[in-house]
């Protein structure tokens, strides 16, 4: 062979450019990452901000903001009761203790449901997340 045909024979084809994040239509590489936001309080804010493109994560970031605010206004609520109830305050105490790790609980579900492309609807709760 000649010193012509090696060159251009070794010479592969240019690689095709690499694909745009961020492509509207298809879903994002860090979506699991955004809905597993979207379920840890006040940090939902971030999916909503930066996929604004993907209406899946939206309504996860929609919903995870709508049971931050059912759990203020919940944890206002105990904290009005236990000013009123003064020395009964200890049982009700006790009632927030399980109503926090059932609320830990509710959010893992909805991590992880919402992970695999599934949603999971709080009853009284999930309703409000359709309305933003």
């Amino acid at each position: 062979m000649s010193e012509e045909e090696t060159q251009t024979t070794s010479e592969a084809p240019p690689p095709p450019p690499p694909a745009a994040s961020g492509s509207s239509g298809g879903a994002s590489s860090n979506r699991g990452l955004m809905i597993a936001l979207s379920y840890l309080w006040l940090l939902a804010i971030v999916p909503l901000l930066v996929e604004k493109d993907d209406a899946e994560v939206q309504w996860h970031a929609k919903h995870g903001l709508v049971l931050l605010v059912a759990e203020v206004i919940l944890w206002l609520a105990f904290a009005v009761l236990s000013m009123v109830l003064g020395p009964l305050a200890c049982v009700l105490a006790i009632v927030q203790l399980v109503l926090f790790i059932g609320i830990v609980v509710v959010h893992i579900i909805c991590i992880v449901k919402g992970v695999n492309g599934e949603r999971f609807l709080v009853p009284a709760i999930s309703q409000y997340a359709d309305r933003f």
